[in-house]
């Protein structure tokens, strides 16, 4: 089992969604320590090791560290702004 930590950027991104989205977003992260690479993750081109899950109008960013079994969320924002 992965351990899910959270870059400070991430902790606030949080605080930012949408409450509708709010516990979606939730249940991927927490499903995040279980299976790093769910269906529908996708790693994104040009980073090594970072990928991205789409939930609604969200995309939560995050990296994995196999070797010490940990799971960092890095940025969850709105399709539209996440990649600026």
């Amino acid at each position: 089992m992965y351990k899910v930590v959270f870059s400070e950027s991430a902790k606030k991104d949080l605080d930012k969604v949408n409450s509708i989205y709010l516990a979606s977003i939730a249940s991927h992260i927490k499903n995040l320590s279980e299976n790093p690479r769910p269906y529908g993750s996708r790693k994104m081109s040009g980073f090594d090791k970072i990928y991205r899950i789409r939930v609604g109008v969200y995309r939560i960013i995050y990296s994995i560290k196999d070797d010490i079994l940990t799971v960092e969320v890095i940025k969850i924002d709105h399709r539209r702004s996440v990649y600026h």
